[in-house]
């Protein structure tokens, strides 16, 4: 499976030039819905569709929710409270073990974002290559310091981000010399194609000097292709069965048809790209004793 370390050399190429192998990831998150059979399927179709990792994500219900709002009201197919949808939507012990064993019989590593700190202590069994910081937690400071500890290469996601909590998030993981990539994103699910603003991947490139990526929530795939096209060293994309299933997440990922071509349009960008070079190929050299005459006859 592919490890950190390899990641690592490809993002220390400055100026991470769009020539390289752009770091796709595959956000499962809680779109299985509760169902290792799910999950199984999605990692499956990030496999096959030629992702770099697949991702999920991993709370503790009583710690990211208060107790009021745990125990209001809400339908769903686990019951009639939002605790029984948080929980239903949770995977415990054993059904992170199938997880972690069927990645490794498919060859496709996989990591989590936690949104607690004990969430990301039971995330450390499987030795993960990577780690991720959600939008939602990049202002949480201890959170933080927990996560840079471990001096894994960490995806940071600046949605909703003031500057100074990017400021902070930034100087957290420098003091401990761990290795991360910011990820450009708009926290709206899913999210106009108007309010992308993907220039902001070179601001945040300028600003911070360190490798970006972005994180997407639209309908679409494109969004992600030109984001790679801008230089993004990793795209990361929610994947779904279907748009039409249960889920707060699922009208802003991608479908397999949609994450396939996402993949193959991503994966030209290096191709086409070239290295800046200025050169005649030798079948131009070839048209051009056809085409042209006046110097053949000049």
């Amino acid at each position: 499976m592919t490890d950190s370390p390899e990641f690592l050399d490809l993002i220390q190429q400055e100026p991470w030039p769009i020539s390289r192998h752009v770091f796709i990831i595959a956000e499962v998150g809680i779109n299985h819905n509760g169902d290792v059979g799910v999950a199984r399927r999605l990692i499956d179709m990030a496999k096959q569709a030629g992702c770099d990792a697949v991702k999920f994500q991993k709370r503790t219900v009583d710690i990211v929710y208060t107790k009021e709002l745990l125990d209001s009201p809400r339908e769903s197919p686990w019951g009639s409270t939002q605790r029984a949808q948080k929980e239903g939507l949770e995977f415990g012990k054993a059904q992170y073990d199938e997880i972690d064993a069927h990645c490794r019989e498919a060859d496709i590593p996989w990591f989590a974002s936690a949104w607690d700190v004990p969430s990301q202590q039971f995330l450390r069994q499987y030795n993960l290559p990577y780690n991720k910081i959600a939008s939602a937690m990049i202002g949480h400071r201890d959170f933080v310091n927990e996560v840079a500890s471990e001096k894994k290469m960490t995806f940071l996601s600046v949605g909703m981000a003031s500057d100074a909590e990017i400021d902070g998030a930034v100087a957290v993981f420098r003091s401990q010399a761990c290795p991360f990539v910011l990820m450009h994103t708009v926290s709206e699910y899913p999210a106009p194609e108007g309010v992308l603003n993907l220039r902001c991947i070179n601001t945040l490139r300028a600003k911070y000097g360190c490798p970006v990526g972005y994180s997407g929530h639209e309908s679409s795939m494109m969004p992600s292709v030109v984001a790679a096209s801008f230089g993004a060293v990793a795209v990361e994309r929610h994947i779904t069965l279907d748009r039409a299933m249960y889920g707060s997440d699922q009208a802003a990922s991608l479908e397999k048809r949609g994450l396939e071509l996402m993949v193959a349009y991503i994966r030209t960008i290096s191709e086409v790209a070239g290295d800046g070079i200025r050169r005649v190929t030798e079948k131009e050299k070839d048209v051009s004793r056809k085409l042209r005459y006046y110097a053949v006859n000049g």
